[in-house]
């Protein structure tokens, strides 16, 4: 047994001498507390003197005929069972967010999701589940989940750590790679993805703190190229404003680069890379009924399923656990 691990158990002990200690307090006798317990009177009356142990006091006085408390007692019981009540609703409500879906659900997403993915779930997801309250962080910082404490979080495959579990939400989604006409006035159009290597290639920080490569399929077979340029971000919509500032080239989500390419700010250039989008979460174990009701629906509504995946378009499906 670990020292963390003796800590708890030494709490446990502590916890259940305490209840000891109350319910004789409250019956003012040993066989009445054992019998509410469901122990023996021996039980209660071990715990009981190995509280007075770890106390340093005696707590009760005891005859054949009656148990009373001593002074000391007395302070230990104005003292103790305020916090013993308090302790025992905070079970109540934590047993109860364990019983069924309620509570708050925190989802980190990428912006450009939101209204093409996210917004007609939440919606439905909230009128099937009315004690669930939702907040969506919108941001394309790629965050550590239990450290900034979201329960799910949402992204494109290849930026999810292979030990999370994922369940698609999209067919594969395309990464264009884009670029300024004045861009490629000056530096001419990338025609492979070896031409890279002779560009200003703006790049997006991940949240383990590495530099994303970009993605790419040649022929059947995912490939990484490590590229290099004058900027790093840690979003897309800030890669994006500088590749429509002529800075270089940028690898982002299609529908991100629509409304600049459509507004002749940007070019395609070579061949998108296909990905899928993902609902990702920490494990499997011990989930609380709140994110298994969301990823219960969101499997229901987006109509995606393992079928769908493919390890040509999308290489984070690879070694990633899937749902």
């Amino acid at each position: 047994m670990t020292g963390y691990e003796a800590e708890l158990h030494n709490q446990a002990g502590c916890a259940r001498r305490r209840g000891g200690f109350l319910s004789v307090a409250q019956h003012r006798s040993f066989r009445r507390a054992a019998a509410e317990l469901g122990v023996t009177p021996s039980a209660i009356s071990q715990a009981v003197r190995a509280l007075e142990t770890r106390v340093g006091a005696a707590l009760f006085i005891r005859t054949t005929r009656s148990v009373g408390l001593t002074e000391a007692g007395a302070r230990f019981l104005s003292r103790v069972k305020p916090a013993f009540e308090e302790l025992v609703a905070a079970s109540e409500v934590a047993r109860d967010l364990g019983r069924r879906p309620a509570g708050l659900l925190r989802v980190t997403v990428p912006r450009a999701v939101v209204p093409i993915l996210l917004e007609p779930l939440i919606a439905s997801f909230c009128q099937a589940f009315p004690e669930v309250e939702v907040e969506i962080a919108a941001s394309e910082e790629l965050v550590d989940l239990p450290t900034k404490g979201f329960d799910a979080g949402v992204r494109m495959g290849q930026f999810i750590a292979a030990d999370m579990v994922a369940v698609r939400l999209t067919p594969p989604f395309p990464l264009v790679v884009v670029g300024s006409p004045e861009y490629l006035r000056r530096q001419g159009r990338p025609e492979r993805i070896d031409d890279l290597r002779q560009h200003a290639c703006l790049r997006i920080r991940r949240s383990n703190g590495s530099i994303g490569p970009w993605s790419f399929v040649n022929g059947n077979k995912p490939i990484e190229a490590t590229v290099s340029g004058p900027l790093i971000a840690y979003d897309f919509p800030t890669m994006l404003g500088a590749a429509v500032e002529d800075m270089g080239l940028a690898q982002v989500p299609e529908p991100i680069a629509a409304g600049p390419v459509k507004a002749g700010k940007l070019v395609h250039v070579l061949e998108p890379f296909a990905p899928s989008v993902f609902l990702y979460y920490p494990s499997r174990h011990q989930m609380m009924p709140k994110l298994r009701a969301f990823i219960d629906h969101v499997k229901s509504r987006s109509g995606a399923t393992n079928k769908t995946r493919s390890h040509n378009g999308d290489k984070r499906t690879r070694g990633m656990k899937m749902r």
